[in-house]
């Protein structure tokens, strides 16, 4: 080779990187509020990556510890970020030199009868070895290498944020499921207290009418009403296994575990019940810190290099190739200086007539930037959207909750008095049995409300992403 094929080589590979032919890309410019309506004023504010230890509850803890270890969704994440750094591994492999060897043994027999005989005197047979190290190398000139790695790596990133979403997710739909499971639990014991408290007062009536105290009108009111609260406990019993069903998915057990155990929620202790405050300055932290949004502005990025792998392939390819072995007839003369063989070579490949086809890819490429961008502005949207609504469904939830106690709280009292002016003479039983089904319907509405009260706390940390700090 030249000395001028060695400069101008040389001057290439100097181009190929800085060369570009794509997009710089610019960040989005998000209009976010300057901090958060509904948002308590004082709290508890979570400090640890755990951030379900705001419920202080062993059980929860438990829980969730085993989701992480087990749950399905999580190890299809784990398994999508390995192939995505895989497939960055593969996209930088391409930038570099590609190195192989080869070896070969021929033996070759001549036709005797062919146009073209073997001349007299020569073999009909010929035998001939040769091996080799080949060596490739394609210059990145305009950066539709760079580019096409650059775009895996913000894949990989995004990929891994998809993971985080999950972790989180998870987390959150564990802790809903549980306190789910401890509602249901709460509104079972509710309604077979009533039963039971139900069943023993018509028992005493019974003796009642028997001796023709009440009427049998009076009697059969108050079975039909024992016998409606008895039909709401096999629905209760209904959601509950249901419930413990989608928490044994979550949580990753086999289908034997599934099918056979069950869960003991625990004591509920309503005293545990906690309200989480926002620090100052989350409204533009959680574009940085909630994982979709990093997984929306990182598919983003990669659809941003793309459009510069598809411009690149208007321009020319450079590509250097070359061996360097031995060839011979003598498997014994393979490695003599004789048999020395070689070659250097530079390829340019410039595209002249493609019907169509590179210009349909680069608007192919710049139309999924612009989904990408709009999936990243619906993003934004979306996530601004849940954290207020999480802002608002906490504040409201405690809200429910304190006048659902001192709902029952009243009803409590109501019924006790409504059993005195009974059984004085001053109202019908038809008073008691409203005061009894409105205390049930009560204290089933207060354990419901705690639940909500905290799901909402649960739906918060998911909404910013997981915990600040």
């Amino acid at each position: 080779m030249s000395r001028f094929s060695i400069v101008a080589l040389s001057l290439v590979a100097a181009l190929a990187g800085c060369a570009s032919v794509g997009p710089d890309y610019v960040k989005p410019e998000i209009d976010v509020p300057a901090g958060w309506r509904d948002a308590p004023a004082d709290g508890t504010k979570a400090q640890a990556a755990e951030w379900w230890k705001v419920y202080d509850d062993p059980v929860l803890d438990t829980l969730i510890a085993e989701a992480l270890a087990n749950n399905a969704n999580l190890a299809l994440a784990v398994a999508r970020v390995e192939e995505a750094r895989a497939i960055v591994s593969v996209t930088a492999a391409d930038q570099q030199p590609q190195v192989g060897a080869s070896a070969e043994r021929r033996r070759t027999q001549f036709s005797q009868r062919a146009p073209l005989p073997v001349p007299p005197g020569t073999s009909s047979r010929t035998s001939d070895t040769r091996a080799s190290v080949d060596v490739s190398y394609e210059i990145d000139l305009w950066g539709k290498l760079r580019n096409a790695t650059k775009a895996a790596r913000a894949d990989l990133l995004a990929t891994e944020a998809a993971q985080e979403t999950v972790r989180v997710t998870l987390t959150a739909d564990v802790a809903q499921g549980y306190f789910a499971l401890r509602s249901l639990d709460g509104q079972l014991a509710a309604t077979r207290r009533a039963v039971a408290s139900r069943g023993e007062s018509l028992a005493m009536q019974k003796r009642r009418f028997e001796v023709g105290d009440i009427s049998e009108f009076e009697y059969r009111q108050l079975e039909a009403e024992l016998a409606a609260e008895r039909a709401q406990v096999p629905p209760l019993e209904q959601q509950r296994a249901q419930q413990e069903n989608a928490l044994a998915v979550l949580l990753g057990r086999s289908p034997k575990a599934i099918y056979e155990s069950g869960f003991d929620a625990g004591s509920d202790s309503e005293d545990q019940t906690v309200g989480i405050a926002v620090p100052a300055g989350i409204p533009s932290d959680l574009l940085m810190r909630r994982p979709d949004l990093v997984q929306a502005e990182q598919s983003l990025i990669a659809a941003n290099a793309r459009i510069a792998v598809a411009r690149a392939a208007y321009f020319p390819s450079i590509s250097l190739t070359g061996y360097l072995g031995s060839e011979s007839v003598a498997l014994s003369d393979l490695f003599t200086g004789p048999a020395g063989i070689g070659q250097a070579a530079i390829a340019l490949a410039q595209p002249i007539y493609q019907g169509g086809r590179l210009e349909a890819q680069v608007k192919a490429a710049n139309a999924r930037e612009r989904q990408a961008l709009a999936q990243y502005q619906f993003a934004v949207q979306n996530a601004f959207r849940e954290v207020r609504d999480a802002l608002v469904a906490q504040v409201k939830a405690r809200e429910r909750l304190d006048a659902e106690r001192d709902r029952a709280a009243a009803l409590t009292i109501a019924l006790r008095f409504a059993r005195l002016r009974y059984e004085n003479g001053l109202s019908s039983q038809l008073e008691v049995l409203d005061a009894e089904r409105n205390l049930l319907a009560a204290e089933q509405n207060r354990v419901d409300a705690l639940r909500a009260q905290r799901a909402a706390i649960a739906d918060l940390f998911k909404a910013l992403g997981g915990v600040w700090s």
